[in-house]
């Protein structure tokens, strides 16, 4: 075994032995045994008053804002009150959140968790009719917006009597309790907190195996479904996720002296929506848990991330890779103070070779990372930093101590460890189920097993290897092609911003490899001078029939994943 992956098995025992803070135990739920972190908080509201603990500090920098963690809980603590005393909200009530990154969406959503209600982020980058479809499917009787959510959704809310606190708007109407019960409320945040600000909250009693969230899916196809996970799944995954952190700060101890000595305190950036799993328990709850302040942006916007990280000395950054790419690649990048920077991870989809190229020329002594996960699995799954990922850098990471790990083939058959297959995993962060959606259920959990829709392997030192996923494979006369290889090779050509690969009907073959390309600036590329490039790098299998040159950035979802049904449809539309 390799050193660097020794260290690592041996840091793990460690810290996951007998009374050390990641003890692992072994424990019985639903006739399924788990693998569980003793230790960790059995309650949202245990989890997040971590936090409470670092007072006057400055946690939250918006704009022109600066939120302490004590102003934070002020206001967490107000809504828990105005929910139970104000709107009656009773154990198990779903409570919709749609808004963009405000310092509100975290209070929001931390006094939800809390009082030991259901939390439903939706997504903001939708449309009133995703947004209405969230609503209405996870049968939510309160929704907190922003104005522009609101006007989306202002109709259905008032059709359907939702009562609705708005943030960051003009909406003035003063709220009593003398309220009338059969009108809904639509008032302002600010209103909303006042008669509970300095009020004692009382949360339910809730037990670690209670629903606290649905978060839904941020799949590329149909309408998302949404993931009911509990107390225990959610608590696990954040402490895994510091379990993580610490392994890999013990096998880089020479990187965490560096980052030490610079004397710059850690400082976050937020570029990702707080409606996924990446900028919800990565960003924001491990943030408020270990006392990082945590600088927000509304939206990305590469130029104003520049701003940030030269003006707030930002040492972390973790996003998906196109907006990396779009960061490195920007004519400002070489312009900018970014020597804080320093450590960089990359979620939400496969991280391309090019990239990691980009931060090794463009940041000195980076602490690079990458990881596995989904909404599903409560973003955990594998995770590699530092050591480990120069040490493979193809790979997901080495898997989190609680999860377990196979792959099965076509026929559902279980496969020997190293065989390449469907990765199925089974952990405590699991979701419970999918919301209202039994035949998903079916089909997706089985023992406690998640199907993940990923083809991959693990090998003989615990690293896990993504593929593809299963439906992007793509089947030509009988020959399997892999997107994830495609994309990664052409991704790498001097000549391209951008790559997305997927299949088109082919009536004899079955399938046929496309591909859609973005051009840098300037640069012109043919379909045969990038076949002809393709060809000598590859076999001529996986060589595309198709090349179209895209005129604009791909469409990609929240997560910063292409959305190749979209990009399929409009490609066979003009090809008809």
């Amino acid at each position: 075994m390799n050193e660097i992956a020794l260290n690592i098995q041996e840091a793990t025992a460690q810290l996951t032995s007998a009374g050390a803070p990641w003890e692992l135990i072994t424990k019985n739920i639903g006739g399924i045994d788990y693998k569980l972190y003793k230790q960790a908080p059995s309650s949202m509201k245990e989890l997040l008053d971590a936090g409470r603990q670092h007072g006057d500090a400055e946690f939250i920098k918006f704009e022109q804002e600066s939120w302490s963690f004590n102003r934070f809980f002020r206001d967490v603590d107000a809504i828990i009150y105005q929910l139970k005393h104000l709107l009656k909200v009773e154990k198990g009530q779903r409570i919709a959140i749609a808004m963009r990154n405000y310092p509100e969406w975290m209070s929001i959503y931390s006094a939800i968790v809390s009082l030991g209600a259901i939390a439903v982020p939706l997504n903001s980058w939708g449309k009133s009719d995703e947004l209405e479809y969230g609503l209405s499917d996870s049968g939510a009787t309160i929704v907190f917006c922003d104005q522009a959510r609101y006007q989306l959704i202002s109709q259905y809310v008032t059709e359907h009597g939702l009562n609705t606190i708005v943030a960051r708007s003009d909406t003035s109407e003063k709220i009593t309790n003398k309220r009338n019960a059969t009108s809904p409320l639509l008032t302002s945040y600010d209103a909303f907190i006042e008669d509970g600000l300095g009020k004692t909250p009382e949360p339910f009693e809730v037990g670690s195996e209670d629903p606290v969230q649905i978060m839904y899916t941020s799949g590329t196809t149909g309408n998302p479904k949404g993931a009911l996970s509990s107390h225990r799944n959610i608590c696990q995954a954040i402490i895994n996720f510091e379990y993580h952190a610490t392994c890999s700060a013990m096998t880089n101890m020479e990187s965490i002296t560096l980052m030490l000595e610079s004397g710059i305190a850690p400082t976050s950036l937020l570029a990702v929506p707080l409606f996924h799993v990446s900028g919800l328990y990565a960003q924001f709850i491990l943030s408020l848990r270990s006392a990082r302040k945590l600088v927000m942006m509304y939206k990305w916007d590469v130029e104003q991330a520049l701003k940030l990280i030269e003006s707030e000395k930002i040492t972390i950054l973790t996003a998906a890779p196109s907006m990396l790419l779009d960061l490195f690649e920007h004519p400002k990048w070489q312009h900018t103070d970014t020597s804080s920077l320093f450590s960089l991870g990359a979620g939400g989809s496969a991280t391309p070779p090019k990239l990691n190229q980009l931060i090794k020329n463009g940041v000195e002594n980076a602490y690079v990372g990458a990881g596995f996960g989904s909404t599903e699995t409560n973003a955990s799954g594998a995770s590699c930093t530092g050591n480990a990922f120069e040490y493979k850098s193809a790979s997901a990471g080495t898997l989190s101590p609680y999860m377990e790990f196979k792959t099965v083939d076509s026929e559902g058959n279980n496969l020997a460890k190293g065989q390449q297959g469907e990765i199925y995993l089974r952990g405590p962060s699991i979701i419970n189920a999918y919301w209202n959606k039994p035949e998903a259920n079916k089909n997706t959990f089985k023992d406690g097993w998640y199907a993940t829709g990923d083809i991959g392997y693990i090998d003989d030192e615990n690293f896990v290897f993504l593929v593809d996923r299963v439906k992007d494979m793509i089947i030509r006369g009988g020959e399997n092609i892999y997107c994830f290889e495609i994309e990664a090779l052409i991704s790498s050509h001097p000549c391209v911003q951008e790559i997305a690969a997927f299949g088109v009907p082919h009536s004899n073959l079955g399938e046929e490899l496309a591909v859609a390309v973005v051009l840098q600036n300037g640069k012109t590329l043919s379909e045969k001078e990038l076949q002809d490039w393709v060809k000598e790098r590859l076999a001529s299998f996986k060589v595309p029939s198709y090349v179209w040159n895209y005129a604009k950035p791909l469409p990609r979802n929240a997560a910063g994943k292409v959305i190749k049904p979209q990009l399929k449809k409009a490609y066979l539309e003009q090809q008809a």
